[in-house]
């Protein structure tokens, strides 16, 4: 599944060409397992930026006639991906398509999503509590001031759970998936079912976090299948892992093979001699 570098990516290159763009007309997929709710409300507004939240892009829209604030709320899901195509080319040559909305300069944006993880959602501005639950219980964004290294410290300390458990569930903090998870414990030198956490190690795996994510964004993230930018392309970032997907390979920093397991029921890799318990 993209994570926060990957929808970062999507979103740079996504907000030049959607900002003041008005929706013409709109139609997707009406598939009951399809996660797409009240796009209707998309025909006739205005996008008026595109920005992130987590692994969420959020789209504030104008106002409508009754001066109601509306955004489009979307989320890759794990084969999520856009392109824009000119209006008139329709869908032929184009597959699993689950959003068309046509634009007021002639193209077409698509979102592909092949297996339907996905999510295109118009909710009204910042009220997600019932209609996406997961976005309201974010933890803050961690290449913000929010993201404090005193406050994740503390919250670390008060929960007995394998740390890469609660760096997965994106309450302690957002956009933190699977690959980086690995990454920043890794780089801290952290055991990812560590339970304790002391205030120094927090404080080294709060600048993992924001140094990981930051080299992926720089290399528009990280594709082993499925991700690719609205252009196509995909992320550089694979070349540069060091934990993750390296499993019985040697460690770059000390040589040990590294260990593949399980934790939270998500694959795991670490150096069984640099992180330590």
């Amino acid at each position: 599944m993209p994570e926060l570098p990957e929808v970062e990516s999507v979103r740079r290159q996504l907000a030049p060409e959607l900002t003041g763009r008005v929706v013409r007309e709109v139609w997707w997929d009406a598939h009951p397992h399809a996660r797409l709710s009240d796009l209707e409300l998309l025909a006739g507004r205005r996008i008026l930026a595109v920005q992130r939240r987590g692994k969420f892009l959020l789209c504030p829209l104008d106002r409508d006639i009754d001066g109601d604030d509306l955004e489009l709320v979307l989320h890759l899901g794990m084969t999520g991906s856009f392109r824009f195509v000119p209006a008139e080319h329709g869908m032929a040559d184009v597959t699993h398509v689950r959003l068309r909305a046509v634009l007021d300069d002639g193209r077409a944006l698509l979102f592909r999503d092949p297996r339907r993880f996905g999510r295109a959602s118009v909710v009204p501005a910042g009220d997600y509590d019932r209609a996406i639950p997961t976005l309201a219980s974010l933890g803050p964004e961690p290449l913000s001031d929010a993201f404090d290294p005193d406050a994740f410290a503390a919250a670390l300390a008060r929960t007995r759970g394998p740390v890469k458990a609660r760096l997965l569930d994106q309450r302690l903090v957002a956009g933190v998936g699977n690959i980086y998870a690995d990454e920043a414990l890794w780089l801290a030198r952290i055991h990812p079912t560590s339970r304790r956490v002391g205030r120094a190690r927090a404080h080294a795996l709060h600048a993992a976090i924001r140094a990981v994510l930051a080299a992926a964004i720089e290399r528009e993230g990280t594709t082993f299948r499925d991700y690719q930018m609205v252009n196509g392309e995909s992320g550089r970032n694979a070349d540069y892992l060091q934990a993750y997907g390296q499993g019985d390979l040697p460690c770059s920093r000390c040589g040990t093979t590294l260990v593949r397991s399980v934790v939270a029921q998500r694959g795991t890799t670490h150096c069984p001699s640099c992180q330590r318990r």
